[in-house]
């Protein structure tokens, strides 16, 4: 090891939107948190720009989602195939649409709201080894010419696809290339498209257009016959033939300032964690872009994983709450791979017999409302529910609405997502509040704004990333003071 090291709680490898929201979360909680970057300078080039539902809801209860939606364009459908669209004006939340904003805008936001909290950031680190033992971690870089090593109780890889922390360690990360070759520019158009969001399939290949509301707009084709190694570079030319092929226009797209050529894979590690370290966003699962659910995906990786190193390295909680980790984010990740990958099959499709399946998909999803309504709640991850243990009330694992609540202080959070802005544990009740006085550190207390709403005779306990821990109804004292105890630990540890 180096001479130089640095101490932390926890070391976050990749400062990504998945990474910074995972500092931001444990900084705001008191940690000592370090942010290893391998990027010199920041970038505003970017590939994600989708941010979804639950996203702004977990946004919201950051006191970020205002901000956010502020950089970017609402839209509240969006059309598949010329005919298909995924309308999510029905979904049950604040944020019944999707939010396009470019990822640097993301990223910025949660970067000031991780320094702000005391993180600290350090870029241009080229990751060299990595050590655990049972008592924490080591990390060796190479930074501005020297060697340090940082140590923490924990480590976390946020570092992509090409994940340094996941070859190191020797993780795996099986699966399959999906498509290569396909074309990325952001650009002017001389001519705006018919709908806010645009995308068609042909045998030929696929495009899709897409506007950030300041006048740029981001294309990405594809074209079947003209398979290109990554490396070759991009003409403006190229891209406005294909887009054109595909939807009869190009919209006289010009002024690029980004073109890239990309591949695509479906891949993910048969496990999150590894002892003292674990995996988040991209470094743990890829895709394709179908559906826009990557950067999603990561962002509520993290949302899932803070508030679990913060209960155990504060002696809240024990290690195997790190675990549930695993059982909870794998699942999910799994199924935005096949999500996606169906997507983008679709998209693909060679053959006359799968265009015409296609095609009748298209005709028909419009009019099967259920099953367009479940479509609609999985990728904007409304429709996200975790396991819970057999016989829980019915609302544990799930996500819970932004509840209005009963202010009974100045300036007290009148709804969920406020509630949830302190980074603890909420626990909604019409009585039996004092019980938790104990635990006040650790959970904030409310009364739902209707006691004789549908909560009337439920207390339930809501975890910091907003899903139902525990939920009973008209419990006894002792049976609430177990489950404060189970999850919030022993009061003045």
């Amino acid at each position: 090891m180096s001479d130089k090291q640095q101490t932390s709680d926890v070391v976050i490898v990749g400062a990504g939107p998945t990474g910074l929201l995972l500092a931001g979360d444990l900084a705001t909680a008191g940690l000592r948190v370090t942010v290893l970057e391998r990027r010199a300078a920041e970038s505003n080039l970017t590939r994600a720009f989708a941010v979804h539902a639950r996203t702004l809801e977990q946004f919201d209860d950051r006191g970020l989602a205002d901000d956010l939606i502020a950089t970017g364009q609402v839209i509240d459908s969006v059309q598949l195939f010329n005919r298909l669209a995924l309308d999510t004006r029905k979904l049950p939340t604040r944020f019944p649409f999707v939010l396009i904003t470019p990822q640097s805008n993301t990223e910025n936001l949660l970067k000031e709201r991780a320094l702000k909290a005391g993180a600290t950031l350090v870029r241009g680190v080229d990751l060299r080894a990595l050590h655990q033992d049972h008592r924490g971690v080591a990390l060796e870089v190479r930074a501005e010419g020297e060697s340090v090593t940082h140590t923490a109780k924990y480590a976390v890889g946020a570092d992509g696809v090409r994940s340094t922390v996941r070859d190191l360690l020797g993780i795996p990360f099986p699966g399959e290339s999906v498509i290569s070759s396909v074309l990325l520019a952001d650009v002017r158009l001389r001519r705006e498209p018919e709908n806010v969001l645009t995308f068609y399939a042909t045998a030929q290949g696929f495009a899709f257009v897409v506007p950030f509301g300041d006048g740029w707009y981001r294309v990405i084709a594809w074209d079947r016959s003209r398979p290109r190694p990554e490396g070759d570079p991009v003409s403006l030319a190229e891209i406005a033939d294909i887009t054109r092929t595909v939807l009869g226009v190009d919209y006289g797209l010009h002024d690029a300032r980004w073109m890239s050529r990309f591949h695509s894979d479906e891949r993910q590690v048969p496990n999150y964690r590894s002892g003292r370290f674990f995996l988040a966003g991209d470094a743990a699962h890829c895709h394709s872009p179908a559906g826009g659910q990557g950067m999603n995906t990561g962002l509520q990786d993290a949302a899932n994983l803070s508030w679990k190193l913060a209960a155990v390295i504060r002696g809240w909680a024990p290690d195997a709450l790190l675990d549930t980790y695993q059982t909870e984010r794998h699942p999910v990740g799994r199924t935005v791979l096949r999500s996606s990958g169906a997507i983008i099959r679709l998209a693909l499709a060679r053959s006359a017999p799968t265009r015409a399946l296609r095609s009748a998909l298209v005709a028909t999803a419009g009019h099967l409302g259920p099953l367009a309504e479940i479509g609609a709640r999985q990728i904007s991850g409304i429709g996200i529910s975790y396991p819970a243990p057999k016989g829980s009330h019915h609302l544990v694992g799930r996500r819970i609405p932004d509840l209005r609540l009963a202010v009974d202080e100045p300036n007290g959070p009148s709804r969920l997502h406020e509630a949830l802005r302190a980074g603890r544990f909420v626990l909604i009740s019409n009585d039996e509040l004092s019980v938790a006085d104990p635990w006040a550190d650790r959970v904030v207390t409310a009364a739902p704004a209707d006691p004789h709403g549908k909560l009337r005779d439920t207390v339930l306990l809501v975890r910091p990333d907003g899903y139902a821990a525990w939920a009973g109804i008209d419990p006894s004292r002792g049976e609430l003071r177990a489950a404060l105890s189970q999850w919030l630990g022993t009061p003045g540890d």
